[in-house]
C-alpha cells in the first residue's frame, strides 16, 4: 500500500535532477544577462561621454548631463511595465518563450540606437527616437534577470541554486567587461571620429552577443519546477491576480531589499564615471580600464558569495554584505577625490565585489526561493523592477542634483546610498531563510512556517555517473 504524502511545508522532497538540461540553462542565462548589462554598460557609458553633446548640445553641460541620465532613467520606468507584461506570459506559458522575447527586444533596440539621427541632422526628433528605444530596451529587459533567476533557480539541485542562479550575475560581469572593452577601443579613435561614427560602432557590435544568446535560448529547456507544477493545474493560471491578494507582502519585501542595492550599483556603475570625469579631472579614457578590471573582480565574487550562500544561508550572506555597504560610501568618496588611480580602482573594484554583482548574485536564487510556485516569476519581477525605478532607474540622476545643488559636494551623495542601503540591510533582516526551500510549494516563505526542504536524487543525464 502507498504511503499518503506528508503535507506541504513539513517534509523533504525527492526530485532528480538532469544535468545536461542544468548546464543548458546556465549557460543560456548567463550569455542573456550578458546581453543585458552589455546594453546597460555601453548606454551608461555613452550617457556620460557622447550623448550629452549629440542629442542635447544646446544646453549648459550639467544640463546635458542630467539630460543624458535622464534618458537613461526613462528605461527603468518601462522595466516594471515589461515585468508585469511577461511575468504574467512566464508563470503561464513557461520561462522559456518570454526570456527568447526579452533577448529580441533589448538586442533590438540597441541595434536601433546605433543608426539614429543626432540633434544637428533631425533637432528635437532625435532625442525623443532616443527615448523611445531606450523605452524599448527597459520594456525588455523587465522581466530578463527574473526570469533567468527563476528558471536557473527552479532547474539547480538542492545545495547548488546559490552557485547556479549566481551565473546570472557573472554573466552580467561579462557584460560589463565587454562593453568596457568596446568603449575602450572607441576611446582610441580621434575625437572627431568618435562623435561621428565611432559611437554608433559601440551600439552596433551588440548584434554578435545577440546573435549568441538567441541561438542559445532557442535551444532551452522548460524548467523541471514549471513542468511539475503545469501538470498539476486545475485550472488556468492567474499569476498577477494571485500575487496581489497572496504575495503583497513578499513583494515589499523584495522592493525594499533591492532599493539599496539597486541605488548603490548603478551610482557606481554610471554616477560615479561622471563624477570621476566632471570633478575629480579623471582620464576619461582610465574609467572603461577600471570598469572592466571591477566587472571581473565582481563575477568572481557573486560566484563565490552564491557558494558561500548555498552552506550558511542566503540571509546571512546578504546581511553581511548589506551592512558592510551602508558603511562603504563616506570611505569610497574620500578616496576617490584623492585623484590617485589605485585609490579609484580600489574603490571600484569593491563596489563591483559587494553591490554591483556580489549581492545581486546571492539575491538571484534567494527571492525566486522567497515566492510560492503560483506566481514565483511575477511576484520576483514586480520586487525588482519597481525598486530598479525608485533605485538605481533615479540614482545616477539624482546624484547629479545633489552634486549641482550642494556646490560638487560628495557628502549628500554619501548620505543617500548609504540610507537606502539601510533600508535594504533592515528588510532583509525581516525576510525569513529560504536554503534549498521545496519550489513546488504553492505558498510563500515565512517566519511562521516550515518550510518543506528539497533533497535531490542521484543526476540523471549525461551528467550521472
Amino acid at each position: 500500500m502507498t504511503a499518503a504524502p506528508a503535507p506541504r511545508g513539513h517534509t523533504a522532497v525527492d526530485r532528480s535532477i538532469d544535468q545536461a538540461k542544468v548546464r543548458k540553462a546556465a549557460f543560456a542565462g548567463l550569455v542573456g544577462t550578458t546581453l543585458e548589462l552589455y546594453d546597460f554598460v555601453i548606454y551608461g557609458a555613452a550617457s556620460a561621454l557622447v550623448f550629452s553633446k549629440l542629442f542635447f548640445p544646446n544646453v549648459s553641460p550639467a544640463a546635458g548631463l542630467l539630460a543624458s541620465f535622464s534618458t537613461f532613467a526613462v528605461g527603468f520606468l518601462f522595466r516594471p511595465v515589461g515585468g508585469i507584461f511577461f511575468s504574467h506570459f512566464g508563470d503561464r506559458l513557461g520561462r522559456k518563450w518570454v526570456l527568447v522575447t526579452t533577448l529580441f527586444l533589448m538586442g533590438g533596440s540597441t541595434l536601433a540606437i546605433g543608426v539614429l539621427p543626432t540633434f544637428d541632422q533631425v533637432g528635437l526628433l532625435a532625442p525623443v527616437l532616443l527615448i523611445l528605444c531606450r523605452a524599448l530596451q527597459g520594456f525588455g529587459a523587465g522581466a530578463e534577470q527574473s526570469g533567468g533567476a527563476t528558471l536557473l533557480t527552479e532547474s539547480a539541485a538542492p545545495g547548488t541554486r546559490g552557485r547556479l542562479a549566481s551565473l546570472i550575475m557573472v554573466g552580467a560581469a561579462a557584460g560589463t567587461a565587454l562593453g568596457a572593452l568596446v568603449w575602450i577601443a572607441a576611446q582610441s579613435l580621434a575625437p572627431n571620429d568618435m562623435m561621428s561614427w565611432g559611437w554608433r560602432l559601440v551600439f552596433l557590435s551588440s548584434i554578435f552577443v545577440t546573435v549568441a544568446a538567441m541561438i542559445m535560448r532557442r535551444k532551452l529547456d522548460e524548467s523541471p519546477v514549471f513542468e511539475e507544477i503545469k501538470q498539476d493545474r486545475t485550472e488556468p493560471p492567474a499569476p498577477l491576480r494571485e500575487v496581489v491578494r497572496h504575495g503583497k507582502a513578499n513583494v515589499l519585501r523584495v522592493i525594499l531589499m533591492n532599493l539599496g542595492v539597486s541605488t548603490q550599483s548603478y551610482t557606481i556603475q554610471v554616477f560615479m564615471a561622471s563624477y570621476l570625469i566632471t570633478v575629480v579631472k579623471t582620464d576619461p579614457k582610465y574609467i572603461p580600464v577600471v570598469l572592466l578590471i571591477g566587472s571581473l573582480c565582481g563575477g568572481g565574487a557573486a560566484f563565490a558569495f552564491g557558494i558561500l550562500s548555498d552552506r550558511i544561508g542566503r540571509r546571512r550572506v546578504v546581511s553581511l554584505i548589506t551592512g558592510a555597504l551602508v558603511l562603504f560610501p563616506a570611505p569610497a568618496f574620500l578616496l576617490l577625490t584623492t585623484g590617485d588611480p589605485v585609490a579609484i580602482l580600489l574603490v571600484i573594484v569593491i563596489g563591483f565585489m559587494l553591490a554591483c554583482q556580489g549581492v545581486v548574485g546571492v539575491h538571484m536564487s534567494y527571492f525566486p526561493e522567497v515566492f510560492g510556485s503560483r506566481y514565483r516569476y511575477a511576484g520576483v519581477t514586480l520586487g525588482r523592477e519597481f525598486s530598479a525605478i525608485i533605485g538605481g532607474g533615479i540614482a545616477p540622476m539624482v546624484c547629479a542634483g545633489l552634486l549641482a545643488a550642494f556646490n560638487n559636494s560628495w557628502v549628500p551623495v554619501a548620505v543617500y546610498m548609504g540610507a537606502t542601503m539601510l533600508v535594504s540591510f533592515i528588510a532583509t533582516r525581516m525576510t525569513p531563510e529560504t536554503l534549498n526551500r521545496d519550489l513546488t510549494d504553492p505558498e510563500d516563505a515565512s517566519f511562521g512556517r516550515a518550510p518543506a526542504v528539497v533533497r535531490s536524487s542521484a543526476a540523471v543525464g549525461d551528467g550521472a555517473r
